[in-house]
C-alpha cells in the first residue's frame, strides 16, 4: 500500500473501524478530512514504523496521522493484532482539535478564574456562581464498576510485554520503549496524584525501566516510598481520549493532578476505575493499562536511547517496574510517538501548552505579555519572551524570575523583547528586531538547574544560562562588512582548519556569521586569534563539520542551542562568539562522553522506499539531518 496518499478499501476500512472504539469519533473525523493514512502492509516495530513516522512529521504541516494495521516483529517472528497509531499529534489542526474548543478560549477562562474578585452586583454574583459551579467537573470521579480498559485482563504468567507492539526507534537504542505512556503514581499518604510522560524501557516480559529524572514529581513520590521501605504502585495508561496524553505533559504546579485539566477543558468529570492489582485509579476508557510496583531498593541501568533533544542519552541507573497485570479494551490501539531531531510531535503538543499556561506564568511575572519556545530550540533550550518594560534592568529581573519558576527553571537561553517588538511568530522580523538591539552589555550569564537530558554542561543537572536583553531602542551600527569570500580568506589565514563561512542578517546592527571548522583545536583560542577582525564581526557561531549546512538556519539553531554552555562557550572580547562544536577531553576539558545524533538507519530507509512505504528524497534527508 502506498504511504503517499493511499488508503485501504472502504470495506476493509469499515471492518477495522468497527473494532476501534476508544478513538473512534476522532479517527473517523480524520478519515473524513483525509488526514490519516492506513498502512496494511506488514511493517516492523524495530526501526521501520519509527522511521516512517519520523519522516512523516517533517513533511509540510506535520504530515498525516498513521495507522499501521499489521505491525510485526521480524526478528522474533511475531505478528500483532493490535494496530499502532503514530503522528496523531503531528499537526496544529489535529492537536488543537483534541481540546474540543479554541485554545485561546481555554486560556481566557483560566485567566478569568485567576482574576476573580468579590462580586459587587447581583449579575456578577450569578456569573461567579456559574464559573464556580462548572469547576465541579474538574475533579475526576471514581467508580467501582469495571472499566472499558479492563475488558481483557492478564495477570500472572499471562503477563507478557512482548505481546504489545512496543517500538524500537533508533539503531543504538537499548531496546524497545513505551513513548506515550501516561504514568500514574500517588503519594505515600494518598493525598497527591500525579501523571507524567516518561520513557519506559522494556527489559523483559514483566519489567519496565522508569526514566523519571531527578526533578520530576514522580521522583519525589518514589523517594517517599523508599524512605518508608515500601513498594510503590504504578500504572501506565496508553491511548484513550487523545486529551489524556496531553494532560500527562501539562506543566502544572507540584501537587496538582494533571488529569484535572481534562475535566476543566471538557467541562465533564473524568471517569476513573481502580486497577486490578494495585490501588491506583486510571481513566476508564484508555486502550490498555500496565500495572505494577517499583521496589525502591532496585535500580537497573536504563538506555542508551535517542531522545527528543535529537541526541542519545547515556546509560544510567533508574527504578524498575515489576509488571503485575496488563488490562485492555477489546481491539485496542497502541498509541506511540517518535523522538529525535525537530520537528517532531512535540512541536504541535507544545503550542497549546504555551497558550493555556500563559496566564499561570503571568501570576509570577506580571509584566509578561507573551512567550514562545521554538521547537528547534528543543523548548527548554530557548525561550523568547515579550514583556512590558517599565524601568532599567526590568528584563534582567524577569530573567531571574522565569529561571525560578517550575519547568521554566530548566531554560538555558532566554531572549527578552519589549512590547513594541514584532509578533513572536514572525521569525524574520523578530530576529532582525533582536539583532538591532543586542550588544555586549545586554548579556547576562548565570548558572542553575538544567534538564537531565542536556549534554552540554561539564557537570550533570547544573549548567550555564544565557539571558539576552533585546528591549529598548535600536543600536547604532559600526560594523565594516566584508564579503563572505574575503572573510573566509582572512579566517583561513588565522586558522587553516576553518572550512566555511556564511553571513546572514547583514542588514542589521549585528550580522550573524556562521563558521564551520574541522575540530582540531579549542574554539576559544580561535576567537582570540579573530580579535584583529573584530570590526568585521558582531555575532559569531562556530560549528564543526558534522553535516552542518551553514545555510540551514533551522537545524543550526537546533545544534547551537543544544551544544552551548554559556559559562564555557561564550566569548565577549570585541564581538560575541559562541562555540557550538562537539566538546571533548583533549581540546575542551570535557570528560563526559559527547552523545551521538539520532540518525535513521540508511538501509532501513532504502528498503522502505523500495516497498513504497516512504516517499522522500536526498534533499529531504539532508535538510532535516535524517
Amino acid at each position: 500500500m502506498m504511504l503517499a496518499g493511499g488508503v485501504q478499501s472502504n470495506l476493509q476500512f469499515n471492518i477495522l473501524w468497527r473494532k476501534l472504539s476508544s478513538m473512534k469519533k476522532f479517527l473517523e473525523e480524520l478519515k473524513r478530512k483525509d488526514d490519516i493514512v492506513i498502512i496494511d502492509q506488514e511493517v516492523d516495530i524495530n526501526l521501520e514504523i519509527g522511521h516512517i513516522a519520523y519522516c512523516e512529521v517533517k513533511k509540510e504541516n506535520g504530515g498525516k496521522a498513521l495507522l499501521f494495521t499489521n505491525p510485526v516483529d521480524k526478528k522474533n517472528g511475531k505478528k500483532f493484532d493490535i494496530p499502532v497509531l503514530m503522528n496523531l499529534y503531528g499537526s496544529s489542526d489535529r492537536t488543537n482539535s483534541i481540546f474540543g474548543r479554541e485554545i485561546n478560549e481555554i486560556s481566557d477562562e483560566i485567566e478569568g478564574l485567576l482574576k476573580l474578585s468579590p462580586p459587587t452586583t447581583f449579575g456578577e454574583k450569578l456569573g461567579m456562581a456559574g464559573k464556580l459551579f462548572n469547576l465541579k467537573n474538574v475533579f475526576p470521579k471514581r467508580t467501582n464498576s469495571k472499566g472499558i480498559c479492563q475488558e481483557i485482563v492478564k495477570t500472572g504468567d499471562d503477563v507478557k510485554l512482548s505481546d504489545l507492539p512496543i517500538l524500537t526507534t533508533w539503531e543504538e537504542d537499548g531496546g524497545p520503549f513505551i513513548t506515550m505512556g501516561q504514568v500514574i503514581t500517588r503519594s505515600l499518604d494518598g493525598k497527591i496524584n500525579n501523571v507524567g510522560m516518561y520513557r519506559l524501557q522494556v527489559y523483559n516480559d514483566n519489567q519496565l525501566g522508569l526514566h523519571w529524572q531527578i526533578h520530576k514529581d514522580s521522583t519525589s513520590i518514589f523517594d517517599e516510598f523508599k524512605e518508608a521501605g515500601k513498594k510503590m504502585p504504578i500504572a501506565v495508561a496508553i491511548g484513550g481520549d487523545p486529551l489524556y496524553t496531553w494532560c500527562g505533559t501539562a506543566p502544572l504546579p507540584k501537587g496538582i493532578f494533571e488529569l484535572m485539566m481534562y475535566g476543566f477543558i471538557k467541562n465533564e468529570p473524568l471517569k476513573m476505575v481502580k486497577c486490578v492489582t494495585n490501588d491506583l485509579h486510571v481513566p476508564h476508557d484508555v486502550d490498555m493499562v500496565i500495572e505494577g510496583f517499583a521496589d525502591p531498593e532496585k535500580l537497573i541501568d536504563e538506555g542508551p536511547f535517542g531522545d527528543h533533544t535529537g541526541y542519545y542519552t547515556p546509560v544510567e541507573p533508574y527504578p524498575v517496574m515489576d509488571v503485575t497485570a496488563i488490562t485492555m479494551r477489546k481491539e485496542p490501539i497502541y498509541l506511540a510517538t517518535v523522538v529525535g531531531k525537530p520537528p517532531i510531535e512535540d512541536k504541535y503538543l507544545g503550542y497549546p501548552t504555551e497558550r493555556i499556561f500563559l496566564p499561570l506564568l503571568k501570576t509570577t511575572v506580571p509584566d509578561l505579555i507573551d512567550y514562545r519556545m521554538p521547537e528547534n530550540g528543543v523548548f527548554h533550550n530557548l525561550i523568547i519572551a515579550k514583556i512590558q518594560t517599565r524601568y532599567p534592568g526590568h528584563a534582567q529581573q524577569t530573567m531571574h524570575a522565569l529561571w525560578g519558576v517550575g519547568q521554566m527553571s530548566f531554560v538555558k537561553h532566554a531572549i527578552f523583547v519589549d512590547q513594541d517588538a514584532p509578533e513572536l511568530e514572525d521569525d524574520e522580523a523578530l530576529t532582525k528586531h533582536i539583532l538591532d538591539r543586542v550588544d555586549l552589555d545586554s548579556l547576562l550569564v548565570s548558572s542553575g538547574v538544567i534538564d537531565a537530558l542536556d549534554h552540554s554542561s561539564p557537570k550533570g543537572l547544573v549548567g550555564g544560562k544565557l539571558g539576552v536583553d533585546a528591549t529598548g531602542e535600536k543600536k547604532e551600527s559600526d560594523i565594516e562588512l566584508l564579503s563572505t569570500s574575503d572573510l573566509l580568506m582572512k579566517l583561513s589565514d588565522l586558522e587553516p582548519n576553518v572550512l566555511e563561512a556564511h553571513q546572514i542578517m547583514t542588514d542589521t546592527v549585528n550580522p550573524i556569521t556562521f563558521i564551520k571548522v574541522k575540530k582540531k583545536f579549542n574554539v576559544g583560542e580561535l576567537f582570540k586569534k579573530m580579535k584583529p577582525l573584530e570590526k568585521h564581526l558582531k555575532l559569531v557561531f562556530v560549528v564543526d563539520d558534522m553535516r552542518n549546512q551553514l545555510d540551514n538556519f533551522y537545524m543550526l539553531l537546533w545544534r547551537v542551542t543544544n551544544n552551548i554552555d554559556a559559562r564555557r562557550d561564550l566569548f565577549t572580547d570585541g564581538f560575541i562568539g559562541l562555540d557550538a562544536t562537539t566538546k571533548d577531553k583533549e581540546y575542551d576539558n570535557y570528560h563526559k562522553e559527547w552523545p551521538k545524533d539520532t540518525d535513521c538507519t540508511p538501509s532501513v530507509l532504502e528498503d522502505l522506499k523500495n516497498r513504497d512505504l516512504l516517499d522522500i528524497d536526498d534533499e529531504f534527508i539532508k535538510r532535516w539531518h535524517i
